[in-house]
């Protein structure tokens, strides 16, 4: 097989109940002849939507089968070894014209015991916001079983919920257990690992076009809730320019934001890892040996493990999200 290098995929596109129409306006992203779009999945190995390689001579590729024939050299040794032959994480953008459902995702424990898959702990950065949009993660006091259930059942869950008015540059950690929904007006990137698994507790009474009310998991959700409180649900950090500040570090993921005006020279020599950049505003050129490759707004990029060092070029400055395994 050709020799690896970064990596550019199709988007998938979602039609959601809640869709909007700034994936297309704000990411520039055509999902005709969908009417609208919720989200898209950007890089997945998701087996029921595989993402298909759309640059260089690996293009018609699924990035499935070519994890399973280059295995470690894309992803990096130890990926690779507690992976295996699954892509261990699912990048997406949502754009909210409306609520979500309030929901909840399994940790691996629960979601291997039930649906033999990986849970689900989430990130989301908030690309654009509208005046006054806001969000759900978590309860807003201790609470246990019982209390949630009094609460959900006398149609008051809203009363224990923790909401968040929202801006641009908000960051939220989700550990698989949180309670959570996105609102009305917010246009999100998401790293997630890779799962589909979702009990959604409460979808404020909405039919589809057919009449028909979404499917609800209210028991399973039980089991997968975390109910403690806690004091801080947003990501803290300080945001700089022309340097690489990390947002989050767990054990699925470690992302860091880079705010460039000037060309940055990336060495992933110490990773033993993919790396993934999710390009939210700029654009600039990748460079790697002799080629380059050119990222704009809404553009992920894989770069293998193979890949040590780019650089990215830029005249505009970018905004980018760089995510690895550690």
């Amino acid at each position: 097989m050709n020799n690896l290098y970064p990596l550019k995929f199709n988007t998938i596109f979602k039609d959601k109940i809640w869709g909007g129409e700034k994936i297309k306006t704000l990411l520039g992203k055509n999902f005709s002849p969908l009417q609208n779009c919720g989200e898209t999945w950007e890089i997945s190995g998701v087996k029921s939507d595989v993402s298909v390689i759309a640059n260089g001579p690996l293009h018609g590729i699924s990035l499935a089968d070519l994890l399973a024939n280059e295995k470690e050299k894309l992803v990096g040794n130890k990926v690779y070894e507690r992976f295996g032959n699954d892509f261990p994480l699912l990048i997406k953008f949502i754009d909210a014209n409306d609520d979500l459902s309030i929901q909840v995702h399994p940790n691996d424990e629960l979601a291997k015991k039930r649906h033999n898959s990986f849970g689900k702990t989430e990130m989301w950065y908030v690309i654009q916001a509208d005046e006054g949009a806001s969000l759900i993660s978590g309860f807003n006091q201790n609470i246990d079983e019982a209390a949630y259930l009094e609460k959900f059942n006398s149609g008051n869950l809203s009363d224990v919920l923790n909401k968040e008015v929202t801006e641009a540059g908000d960051v939220f950690f989700l550990p698989a257990g949180r309670v959570h929904t996105i609102g009305k007006g917010l246009l999100i990137a998401e790293i997630q690992q890779s799962s589909d698994i979702t009990y959604r507790i409460y979808d404020f009474d909405r039919v589809d076009d057919k009449g028909n009310k979404r499917e609800l998991h209210v028991e399973e959700a039980l089991a997968a809730i975390d109910y403690q409180f806690y004091d801080n649900y947003k990501t803290q950090y300080q945001p700089q320019k022309n340097e690489v500040v990390e947002l989050v570090a767990c054990q699925y993921f470690t992302t860091n934001i880079l705010d460039f005006t000037e060309n940055n020279l990336k060495d992933y020599s110490h990773l033993d890892s993919f790396v993934i950049h999710i390009c939210l505003e700029g654009s600039y050129i990748l460079k790697y040996g002799i080629e380059e490759l050119p990222v704009n707004i809404g553009d992920c990029i894989l770069i293998p493990a193979t890949t040590n060092k780019v650089e990215l070029v830029t005249n505009t400055g970018f905004k980018i999200l760089e995510t690895y395994i550690e």
